[in-house]
């Protein structure tokens, strides 16, 4: 069987420079849901054209807007850079400038061009669980945010707050406190 070797992180976006390339459906694809996950992320966006529900939501969390075709200098200070044109070659030139410099790059729908995949997330609360297709299946992806979505029940945030709590309190080392906090939440996975 064929095994996904992706390292999940949950990055704070808030903290980072991202920049979007590309001002079409895809854009505002990726800007959805990067802004539904992480609603402070700081977001740099440029294009030579901005769909009118992209301007929307842009505009609506203070994203950055540069009307203009790509060039290697808006790389300058980005830590993370998403490509989202229906162009292949600027596609390929913004991956072949971010490689250049060391900035993670996704190239939208186009596996071998990313660094990283944005794959399904859920969130309830503090709780956030990342799915990932190895990049193979965004909708089996989708299908299972969705599954995860309706099982994981609403009041989870509350249990993970009582459990820090719970945790503060504990003494001992730290074996001793991973060991009390096993037991006390055992019954979650039985």
């Amino acid at each position: 069987m064929e095994q996904n070797e992706l390292y999940p992180i949950f990055l704070k976006t808030n903290q980072l420079e991202t920049l979007i390339v590309g001002g079409g459906f895809v854009a505002l694809e990726k800007l959805s849901f990067l802004l539904k996950s992480s609603p402070n992320s700081k977001v740099t966006m440029v294009s030579p054209f901005f769909r009118e529900e992209t301007q929307e939501l842009a505009n609506k969390f203070g994203i950055k807007m540069i009307v203009d075709k790509y060039e290697k200098s808006y790389l300058s200070n980005k830590h993370i850079v998403v490509a989202t044109t229906d162009n292949v070659d600027v596609n390929i030139e913004v991956y072949k400038d971010c490689k250049e410099q060391n900035i993670l790059v996704n190239v939208a729908d186009n596996p071998p061009y990313c660094d990283f995949y944005m794959g399904g997330i859920v969130t309830k609360g503090n709780v956030k669980i990342a799915i990932s297709t190895n990049g193979k299946s965004p909708t089996t992806a989708k299908r299972l945010r969705q599954f995860f979505e309706d099982v994981i029940p609403n009041n989870i945030d509350d249990l993970v707050k009582n459990l820090n709590e719970y945790r503060k309190s504990i003494k001992g080392n730290f074996e001793e406190k991973v060991e009390k906090l096993n037991e006390f939440t055992k019954s979650l996975v039985e």
